[in-house]
């Protein structure tokens, strides 16, 4: 199974519309994919469902429709995880439902963190929670991928979410805060594959390596939104805070220190992309619930907007190909 996580503990880089999009365009490219929304927010489901849809899956507490309904026995302890269910988004797209709910979650994995290094096979069951419930879903849809969206938080919920990502993508933007990001979130993953890895050394006999995720959740690159350009915040304002990316990128999540100036991120092998910032066309697309790059005139992709749109298409496929090289996930044709 390959999963890649989205993960920025800043939150408004657009993680969620980046997930969204990438979807699409994986199975767009013939992939079969499965989206699991580990967001307590939430925001990535609404972006794929109708409210009235995700009113009655959320409505509806008899069967496990959620995300949090499939792990809820396991985590009380009246049961393991439920058979997900899988929202169909089109033939090519099975969505894992988010819910609010899951944020009652967040103490309990934080509880069972400490109990793994005690050999607790409890513990273990827990914290893998929804490793298992990914590789359910992966393997209901004969998924090629699974991309999850996870919360702005380096909690416990986050961790056993990150722990269930063979991959993570970071999305950025140019500013003090995704700096300041960086260097909370590049030691943190470190931390969280250090103490997962001496935990698999304490597991249980009766839990095999191979019946758990070896949490490699290995960094692949970043992506960078663009700003959008204002009168009062010139593109040049953005300029010093785009530059430092790259180092600050090697630096705190690669731990690889370089001397002299850092190179653009155009230049930067791990950018993955520079994206621009689809204001108007995200509007459109929002109301036509559709991906920005499948806006046609009928939808008033008119002009100037449905050239961007078609420049948006070729941006995400160019992104699409690089994660599945550097993910070594293969296409179908």
């Amino acid at each position: 199974m390959k999963s890649i996580a989205f993960f920025n503990n800043k939150s408004g880089v657009g993680s969620t519309t980046l997930v969204y999009h990438l979807a699409w365009k994986f199975a767009e490219l013939g992939l079969s994919v499965v989206v699991a929304d580990l967001d307590p927010q939430a925001n990535l489901t609404s972006m794929f469902l109708e409210e009235e849809e995700l009113e009655a899956i959320w409505s509806d507490r008899t069967i496990a429709c959620t995300v949090a309904d499939s792990i809820t026995a396991m985590l009380e302890g009246s049961g393991d995880v439920d058979d997900p269910y899988l929202a169909p988004v089109n033939d090519n797209i099975g969505l894992l439902v988010g819910d609010l709910a899951l944020s009652r979650l967040e103490n309990e994995l934080s509880i069972q963190w400490p109990l793994c290094l005690d050999g607790k096979a409890r513990a273990f069951r827990v914290i893998t929670a929804f490793w298992r419930l990914l590789a359910n879903a992966a393997q209901a849809r004969q998924a090629d991928v699974v991309l999850i969206d996870v919360a702005p938080s380096l909690g416990g919920l986050n961790r056993a979410a990150l722990i269930a990502a063979s991959q993570v993508v970071i999305p950025l933007v140019p500013d003090l805060y995704s700096i300041q990001g960086l260097r909370n979130l590049g030691p943190t993953l470190q931390t969280w594959r250090n103490e997962w890895t001496d935990r698999l050394h304490r597991r249980p006999a009766t839990l095999l390596a191979e019946s758990l995720p070896p949490g490699t959740m290995q960094s692949v690159g970043y992506v960078v939104l663009q700003h959008s350009v204002r009168l009062d915040r010139p593109v040049k304002a953005y300029q010093r805070w785009l530059d430092r990316i790259p180092m600050e990128y090697r630096r705190s999540v690669l731990q690889q220190e370089r001397n002299g100036d850092a190179e653009s991120p155009r230049n930067d092998p791990n950018c993955l992309a520079e994206l621009k910032h689809y204001r108007s066309l995200m509007c459109l697309a929002q109301e036509a619930r559709k991906p920005m790059f499948l806006l046609t005139p009928a939808d008033g992709a008119l002009g100037g907007h449905y050239q961007a749109a078609q420049a948006c298409k070729q941006d995400f496929k160019s992104l699409a190909l690089k994660i599945a090289e550097r993910c070594k996930i293969t296409f179908p044709y």
